[in-house]
This record gives C-alpha cells, structure tokens and sequence, in this order.
C-alpha cells in the first residue's frame, strides 16, 4: 500500500504546479499495468497452486526495491501528528477538497472492498474470471490515466473536472443501483474507473498545490491514509449494506452522496490555486 504513496511523492518534487496534475495521471500507467498482470496472473496462480506461491514474488519486489535509488524528501516533522495535520486542514480550500475526496469516493470503496465476494455470490463469478474482469479495470486505469486525465488537465481547470469527477460518480451510482449482470457492471466500470482516477489525481493535485513545498509530503501521506481509512471501516459498513439491503444499496449510497457533493461544488467558491499548463 506504500508504492502508490511514495511514487507520488517522487512525482510531485520532481514536477512543478503546472504539470503535476498531468504527471500524476501518467502515473496511473504503471500501476495500471500492475493490475493487468497482477490480477490476471492472481486468479490462474490461486486456482492452480495454493496461495503459499505468492511468497517468492514479494522477495523479488524486495529486492528490486532495494536496488533503487533513494530520492531526497522535502519532508519534515511527522505525518502522524495530529497538530501537522490540522495545520494543513487550515490553508485555504484544504479542508474542503478533502472532505470531497473522503466522501465522493466512500461509497464505491465500500463497494470494492466486498467485491470478492459480490463477484462470486451475486455474478457468480470463479477466481479466474474474478482476475480477468479485474485486468480489465487495469486496461480502463492505463487507458483513463495515460491518455484521457492528461488531456483534459490541459484543456481544463481542475475546479471543473473536480466537478466533473463527482457528477460522473453521481450517474455511476445510478447505474449501480439498476445493475443486474457482470456485463452491466463492464459497461459501468467505464465511467467508474474515470471518476475514481480523475477525482484521485485531480484532488492530489489541488491540495498538493494549497500547501507549502516543504509540506507536500506530508499532505500527500495524508491523502494516502484515505484508502487505508476505507479499509478499515470498508468491511463492517459493507457486509451489513449488502446483507440487509443487496449490491442496489452501494450504489444508491453513491447516487446520494456525490448528488449531495456536487450540488456543495457548485454553491461553494472553493478558494483553488489555479495553474495551467504552459
């Protein structure tokens, strides 16, 4: 859970303001790629050998990381500190992005934290098919990041995809609710996998950008304790809502919620420190 966070950090002192939000997309690229190969290897390794195989893979990794090459931090004091983070939570427009990146993303984390199961109970899914389905969300990220995020960064401000981001959740919700079958949720997971990347980068970008340089270290290990958080609370909140009320209630959660965000978005000036790209 590491990698992601500490890559970004690279990411964000090497680039300046009016790149970031484009860097951290094409970031996505790698990662996605991850997924590709990762899920689809996963589910064939899982049905064939028994789940003790894994273990040679993690000393590759470690090695590999080892072999890297330390990259200087601009970071200084703790990111545990609660003072720091509420120091942060101060600077104009921090608190309000973040409180939309909690929230805009909770619902379909829940949603994804109980998919293994969803996969098999309600698509009726085997764990070769589960990694499959999720290589092709690894084909949407690469897709979603390297080509589409870029783009649009340079064409527009980030006070409008952020909008964009959570409309497009809202409408996502929606398709949840009313999802039957696993082809349903193909077809969904387009713009799924678009919202869940743009308001991840998108929001990385803007609060990286509110803080002060020696701080976006610390701000972005902020951001990374989200999914962390979700996990955390993700599988009581989640196996209650799909054993009381079905898959339908993750996604009216999510119609709600992000309804609720857009219509703050739009009634709210968020103070954004705006930087196009040159």
């Amino acid at each position: 859970m590491h990698g992601l966070p500490g890559a970004q950090k690279v990411i964000t002192d090497l680039t300046n303001p009016s790149q970031r939000a484009d860097a951290l997309g094409k970031l996505g690229l790698c990662f996605g790629i991850g997924i590709i190969i990762g899920s689809a290897l996963g589910g064939v390794l899982s049905t064939k050998f028994r789940v003790s195989c894994f273990l040679p893979l993690t000393y590759i990794n470690t090695v590999l990381i080892n072999m890297s090459s330390s990259v200087g931090s601009s970071q200084s004091g703790s990111m545990f500190s609660i003072r720091e983070i509420l120091r942060l939570m101060k600077f104009p427009g921090v608190m309000e992005v973040f409180i939309v990146k909690v929230f805009a993303g909770l619902p379909i984390g829940l949603f994804l934290i109980m998919f293994s199961i969803i996969s098999m109970d309600f698509f009726g899914l085997e764990a070769v098919e589960s990694g499959y389905l999720m290589s092709y969300f690894g084909v949407l990220q690469m897709v979603v990041q390297g080509l589409v995020i870029g783009r649009l960064t340079n064409n527009c401000t980030e006070r409008t995809l952020l909008r964009l981001s959570v409309f497009v959740f809202a409408g996502v919700g929606l398709g949840m609710a009313l999802m039957r079958t696993v082809w349903h949720y193909c077809i969904i997971a387009v713009p799924l996998v678009f919202a869940f990347s743009m308001l991840g980068t998108i929001t990385d970008s803007i609060l990286t950008k509110a803080v002060p340089s020696s701080d976006t270290g610390t701000m972005l290990g902020i951001c990374a304790s989200v999914q962390p958080l979700t996990r955390t609370v993700g599988p009581t909140i989640g196996g209650v809502l799909y054993k009381q009320f079905g898959v339908s209630s993750f996604g009216y959660l999510q119609l709600v919620v992000n309804i609720g965000l857009f219509v703050y978005l739009l009634k709210n000036k968020i103070p954004l420190r705006e930087v196009k790209s040159q």
